[in-house]
């Protein structure tokens, strides 16, 4: 499997028979792995310690987000398909634009965006307050704001919908 982080791309290769041993850009890796609650883990990799929490996965884009120690990571996921694709030629399937939706309850802090701006994929449209972290939430595609259903200064839900796009 290939993972893209931080621009960067990582090769995972799962060890067949040995749980939580993997290889990563052919390196042997090699994880403790605790589930205290459903979707949040405790990691022990070289005898450092990591919290993580898995907060979404966009299946039409691959694309994980979790929180590693209270920062947040986006993660694209590449399977053999998208390998063979990109070496073709051929590329992903198209990105279709969606809704902006708040990817853990909080606090919308600043609303960047109005109704009629055209935006660009990773332009900032609003900062959302979690657990004492500000999370700018960026636009997924180009496109065109429709309409913003986020108040600044209100709380939002997991998955509630902040900005309609077009």
């Amino acid at each position: 499997m290939k993972a893209i982080l931080n621009n960067k791309d990582y090769t995972i290769t799962e060890k067949p028979n040995q749980p939580l041993n993997m290889e990563v850009n052919g390196k042997p890796v090699a994880l403790d792995l605790f589930e205290p609650r459903k979707g949040s883990f405790q990691i022990i990799y070289n005898s450092h310690s990591y919290n993580a929490e898995f907060i979404d996965y966009n299946e039409d884009d691959k694309l994980v987000t979790l929180k590693l120690n209270n920062k947040l990571y986006e993660i694209k996921i590449k399977d053999d398909t998208d390998e063979l694709l990109e070496k073709l030629g051929i590329g992903s399937k198209s990105h279709k634009v969606q809704n902006i939706k708040a990817p853990m309850p909080g606090l919308v802090i600043e609303i960047k965006v109005k109704p009629g701006d055209s935006v660009n994929k990773g332009d900032a449209l609003l900062v959302l307050e979690a657990m004492k972290m500000e999370n700018i939430i960026k636009a997924t595609a180009p496109a065109i704001v429709k309409k913003i259903n986020a108040i600044k200064g209100n709380a939002v839900e997991k998955n509630q919908v902040l900005i309609e796009m077009e």
